[in-house]
């Protein structure tokens, strides 16, 4: 499961300093994990998760394989993006298919980088983004709506309730609220998802603040982290300048630099971890000699369901799945040792996969 972020912002927040932090890490990333450009503007980059490196010392795992987290670079959105102003439409579409959206406000003054509205104020780049992504929507869900019921009259039972999902939408974004408002039933998840709208999405308000507030923001993202109680989005302060910095340092120098402004941690990897929770996604982990190997999964997925992220073979043949708590595997140094005091659990089908849980799976294809 590779989960995919568009990263949307007017010119000049630093939207593009950003992406450009997140792939140069990724290039750095290189000498130890698989990487690749998918494209010129989606960058894919290995999740910061130093519990594999842990894993992988006890087993002596040859390789390390983290999980992965894709992000979209989506050129600088404009006034009337919707209809076309700028790079337009052809840039709203390269969301559909991303699992959440990173708006990028800009949250520091700089004389010397112009702001598209001549002005500082984030609260109003996060309204015109979203406003021209919520036109987006209505424009696409105006055009679908005539033929849809049009079969539904005709008894098309799909098509008459994806015309019902499409009116609850319709609901929102005509009372100025985007998509994600919406109270979905549980049944119609899926069929909402297939909608492809581009304010149903989960949002994440990254607040790119300057060099000297990247440890505790400032005033600007005070008002960006108000904005994402009220929208039940997450929000998250990082300062894509430093972060550009930190991707091009070693590891040693990496960790002093953070040091001396006093950050435990480059943004990055909040980042990252921000939009995890926002998806309701976890970590469990496979170890052997050949490698340690980080799987994303959603919480509350079930042991088969885990072990169909590894292959499909594995969910329709499950039988069980030998399971020890991360904290035990390291304790006890390892499979040997946690069998041995009695940490190492037979779960069955009906187990719920636990963050940080190390897993083999016997399955019978």
């Amino acid at each position: 499961m590779a989960l995919k972020v568009a990263i949307v912002g007017l010119p000049n927040v630093g939207k593009s300093t950003l992406f450009n932090a997140l792939t140069q890490t990724a290039q750095a990333q290189a000498a130890n994990y698989p990487f690749c450009t998918i494209e010129p503007n989606v960058g894919d980059v290995a999740v910061p998760e130093p519990r594999l490196e842990a894993l992988a010392k006890i087993s002596g795992s040859k390789e390390i394989i983290p999980a992965r987290i894709n992000f979209v670079d989506v050129a600088g959105l404009v006034r009337g993006a919707s209809k076309g102003e700028g790079l337009g439409n052809q840039f709203l579409a390269n969301i559909r298919d991303c699992d959440a959206v990173a708006f990028v406000a800009r949250c520091f003054v700089n004389d010397d980088i112009t702001h598209v509205e001549g002005r500082i104020d984030p609260i109003d780049d996060l309204d015109i983004i979203e406003t021209e992504l919520m036109l987006a929507d209505l424009e696409s869900l105006e055009k679908r709506r005539p033929n849809l019921e049009k079969r539904a009259k005709g008894g098309d039972k799909d098509s008459a309730n994806t015309v019902r999902l499409i009116d609850l939408a319709l609901a929102q974004l005509n009372d100025g609220r985007p998509a994600r408002a919406a109270r979905v039933p549980v049944d119609d998840e899926k069929a909402w998802h297939m909608l492809q709208l581009l304010t149903s999405l989960p949002a994440l308000y990254v607040c790119n603040v300057d060099e000297g507030s990247a440890d505790a923001g400032n005033a600007y993202s005070d008002l960006v982290a108000t904005r994402a109680l009220r929208d039940n989005a997450k929000s998250v302060v990082i300062s894509a300048q430093i972060e550009s910095e930190i991707a091009l340092l070693d590891s040693g120098e990496r960790a002093e630099f953070l040091e001396t402004l006093g950050l435990e941690e480059p943004g990055l990897n909040r980042l990252i971890r921000e939009a995890y929770a926002l998806l309701g996604l976890q970590t469990y982990f496979t170890v052997g000699p050949k490698e340690a190997r980080a799987w994303t999964i959603h919480a509350g997925d079930t042991a088969p369901q885990a072990a169909g992220v590894i292959h499909g073979d594995f969910e329709k043949g499950f039988i069980r799945a030998e399971t020890i708590a991360f904290d035990d595997f390291v304790k006890l140094n390892g499979e040997a040792g946690a069998k041995d005091a009695g940490k190492m659990r037979s779960e069955g089908k009906e187990y719920i996969v636990k963050d940080g849980d190390v897993m083999h799976f016997r399955f019978n294809v």
